[in-house]
């Protein structure tokens, strides 16, 4: 015995039979009855939610070719027991259009997507998800146009109709989405399977429950994409309520951005691209004025002649040890053979940059200083660094200026 909720979405109440009670430790009974309009969970969709003989019902489930509605306390049923069934009609009529309204989402994917396979979909409280395989690149531009493209089939007012036809004829027709692993129970190894057909935008093999006009939908607002498996883009949009409210939340932000940057919401695009022009020439001045900075610092450091070579050795602040060691290697052989310097913080770091021609090695310097302040670093010949110096930056100093 199916649900018959597919073939009669509308009905909110009925009355059945019972057909058997299963009893269950520490929680309400398991029933069957000989007919049901209540959905059990499958293919994405969630099971409907209400009461039974006014108990409850927390899932629905179908179980060997029946629908088994889970109660959730105890309640004095047995077989033969006429009962009456109550659908939640708010949950009932969301997961409807909401169920519907992936379908249009397809159907927009089949307008905007190349080598387009259907990965599955789900309905959940607040959002819905549909999985496109496709080798398309669902970039911004795409999913506006997709939400676009469902928008306007629910304007369109199509009408939304279901029926069996034979498997063959379902299979020898190019138009007809189907997934047989998330679609469970449309084909279960019957001669015919359900088809949802909105007029002139998609068909589907689906054993969901839907609108019988897209008009029913109401709004749908795409939320975002992401890539759940190899080759699949999931794109989850709002339905009803929850896309009017985020639409509300979209809109709102918007105002105020446009408002903070003295513009409109039409030419809001301009103004930020204009900003980030502007923060971008603003952060390459700052980058070169830092450079100027530093390279002044470097220059000031003192000198002294060791061995042939010129030396610069000393502390230097607001600088990280990336900075200091890219300008460090810029700067030696102008001026002097070897550059030594200490990061002048809590925690000193150091860095040592040299020609490559003078009888100092920069990896060993900066390995006999870790060797007697502890920390870690490493290097070559001609340039190394280390860190987390367990001394102060003048006894790094001194330690640099008696080597």
């Amino acid at each position: 015995m199916q649900s018959r909720a597919p073939a009669d979405p509308d009905v909110r109440e009925f009355e059945a039979t019972v057909e058997r009670v299963e009893p269950r430790a520490d929680r309400g009974p398991a029933v069957v009855l000989d007919r049901t309009y209540f959905y059990a969970e499958s293919g994405g969709q969630p099971a409907d939610r209400g009461t039974l003989a006014g108990v409850p019902v927390t899932d629905v489930q179908a179980v060997d070719g029946a629908v088994v509605h889970h109660l959730a306390e105890d309640a004095p049923l047995a077989s033969g027991d006429d009962v009456v069934g109550v659908i939640d009609d708010d949950f009932r009529t969301y997961c409807t259009r909401a169920h519907t309204a992936s379908h249009l989402l397809y159907g927009a994917g089949r307008r905007l997507l190349d080598d387009l396979g259907y990965g599955g979909f789900g309905i959940d409280a607040e959002k819905v998800r549909v999985d496109f395989a496709t080798s398309t690149d669902v970039d911004d531009a795409v999913l506006v146009e997709l939400e676009r493209l469902t928008n306007r089939a629910v304007w369109d007012s199509r009408s939304v109709s279901w029926g069996d036809v034979p498997v063959e004829e379902a299979r020898a027709r190019d138009d007809v989405a189907f997934n047989t692993k998330t679609e469970e129970g449309v084909m279960d190894d019957a001669d015919t399977v359900r088809l949802v057909e909105i007029e002139g935008w998609d068909v589907a093999a689906c054993g969901g429950t839907h609108v019988s006009n897209t008009r029913e939908i109401g709004p749908v607002e795409v939320l975002d994409r992401s890539n759940p498996g190899e080759g699949l883009t999931r794109v989850e949009f709002a339905v009803g309520p929850s896309a009017i409210d985020r639409r509300a939340t979209v809109r709102r932000a918007g105002l105020d951005a446009a408002r903070q940057l003295g513009t409109g919401l039409d030419t809001l695009d301009d103004a930020v691209a204009d900003l980030r022009a502007e923060r971008d020439d603003a952060e390459a001045e700052a980058r070169a004025y830092k450079s100027e900075v530093l390279d002044g610092r470097l220059a000031a450091l003192p000198t002294v002649e060791r061995g042939g070579a010129v030396w610069r050795t000393g502390r230097i602040a607001a600088f990280g040890p990336n900075e200091v060691g890219e300008a460090a290697q810029d700067r030696v052989g102008d001026d002097a053979d070897v550059i030594a310097v200490v990061g002048d913080g809590s925690t000193p770091y150091v860095i040592v940059a040299t020609t490559g021609e003078v009888a100092v090695d920069a990896g060993d310097l900066v390995s006999d200083l870790t060797d007697e302040f502890g920390g870690g670093g490493g290097g070559g010949p001609t340039f190394a660094q280390g860190g987390g110096l367990d001394a102060t930056p003048e006894t790094v100093v001194a330690a640099l200026r008696d080597v």
